[in-house]
């Protein structure tokens, strides 16, 4: 049974490693939650590694520029795994073939492309018009706000010359500030509902997960999954994930599903145990914000 809890502090202990999702849990895609960051640092000071896992499409570099715009300080968390990387070495190894039809804004996403020194033999990737495609590489929709049904005639085509979507950021939606936004996971699983073949290398998926252990292996920290507690917003992301690493849980209830929670300080009760049931998830703990 789901353990309400009023502060990290009261479980942190248990724990050597945090893996920690981003948006809605340490900031809201604009600025950093100050109690967030605090709860993280004192983490921190205690002896626990803070290992970032997102979904963002984004290398590791580029997540970590973007949460310096936000104000989340660099003395935050230890390292960051993100679903941009995990993606791109598959990429770079061919997973949709050397000529690919790029989904999303290329002023953000340019650095997807950037070369990966630690894959042995790359192969060369080249953007192409949909038509000339060997796969899809997708980052995100072309406007956020657009229902991904606007994409469902290119889909088509793509599903019917059997080409692959590789998924650089399986969340659905995020809330950027107070606007929600359609990300890559929703136009993924449009192509997976119409017949395409969609390849997942963020949360819940277990690609982001290795990811993550060898950036601990990195740093000479080798963790059981008792020592672990994956934190996160996201049902279908976070906790999912973490249920099927086998890892306990921290669900941040204020994040995507505030409303379905009741949210405003911490969940109502009844309309957390609710809204669990209906998403079919057991996360260990829950919060209302992460502090």
């Amino acid at each position: 049974m789901t353990q309400l809890i009023n502060a990290l502090s009261e479980v942190s202990d248990r724990y050597d490693v945090l893996f920690v999702d981003l948006w809605g849990c340490v900031h809201d895609g604009v600025r950093a939650f100050p109690e967030a960051v605090a709860a993280l640092k004192t983490c921190r000071a205690a002896g626990k590694v803070v290992v970032l896992v997102t979904n963002s499409p984004k290398p590791r570099k580029g997540v970590e520029a973007q949460l310096t715009e936000f104000g989340v300080p660099r003395d935050a968390y230890d390292t960051v795994a993100s679903s941009g990387d995990s993606a791109r070495a598959a990429m770079f190894r061919g997973a949709v073939g050397s000529k690919v039809y790029f989904m999303g804004e290329w002023a953000r996403d340019e650095g997807f492309f950037a070369p990966m020194s630690v894959i042995d033999d790359p192969v060369e990737i080249t953007r192409v018009p949909l038509r000339e495609a060997d796969g899809i590489v997708c980052c995100g929709p072309f406007d956020p706000m657009a229902d991904p049904e606007v994409n469902r005639a290119d889909f088509l085509y793509a599903k019917q010359m059997g080409l692959k979507l590789l998924c650089a950021n399986p969340d659905i939606i995020v809330d950027r500030g107070e606007v929600r936004e359609w990300c890559a996971g929703a136009l993924a699983r449009l192509y997976t509902e119409m017949g395409g073949e969609s390849l997942y290398f963020g949360k819940p998926h277990p690609p982001i997960y290795d990811l993550a252990r060898r950036r601990l292996a990195a740093m000479g920290v080798t963790v059981d999954p008792a020592g672990i507690l994956a934190i996160g917003d996201g049902p279908h992301t976070d906790i999912q994930g973490a249920m099927g690493e086998d890892i306990d849980s921290l669900f941040i209830t204020g994040g995507l599903a505030a409303r379905e929670t009741r949210t405003t300080d911490q969940p109502d009760e009844e309309a957390l145990r609710a809204y669990l049931a209906k998403e079919m998830i057991a996360p260990t703990f829950a919060i209302g914000k992460l502090r």
